[in-house]
């Protein structure tokens, strides 16, 4: 990834709103690959404290959306057509961890993979709660 497309990416990153408000961060990216960290905030997680499964979703598209914008050498602008999440057990962490790869990336459809894990802060445990497959379709 050049360092121009690796800036322009960082610069979305830092103008969503939405990751603002998740006080999301992005922990790496580079050609195909794209992970991102959101602390647990009260209004993400379920009674007993894990996290809700809608914000885990949200977590894979935006990762995942992301990762399929890393995998073009030009500046783009990427939508969902379908995404689905496979939750394999209790979010139950300090933190959302996402990691994003692109499986094929094609002139305007992408195949991603995206893996959550729920981490331990203290431990650096990492639990795998989520897998997904997310297709994601080039409009600019």
């Amino acid at each position: 990834m050049t360092p121009e497309k690796k800036q322009l990416v960082e610069a979305s990153f830092n103008r969503s709103e939405t990751l603002k408000f998740y006080n999301a961060t992005l922990m790496e990216i580079e050609t195909d690959f794209v992970s991102i960290k959101i602390p647990k905030q009260e209004m993400m997680t379920r009674k007993d404290g894990m996290f809700n499964g809608a914000m885990i979703a949200s977590l894979v598209d935006v990762s995942s959306g992301y990762a399929a914008v890393s995998h073009y050498e030009d500046d783009c602008y990427v939508v969902t057509v379908e995404l689905k999440v496979n939750y394999l057990r209790p979010a139950i962490g300090d933190f959302l961890l996402s990691k994003a790869y692109v499986l094929k990336g094609g002139k305007k459809i992408s195949a991603i993979r995206t893996e959550i894990f729920a981490v331990d802060e203290i431990s650096g445990k990492e639990t795998h709660a989520a897998t997904s497959l997310v297709t994601m379709m080039r409009i600019k």
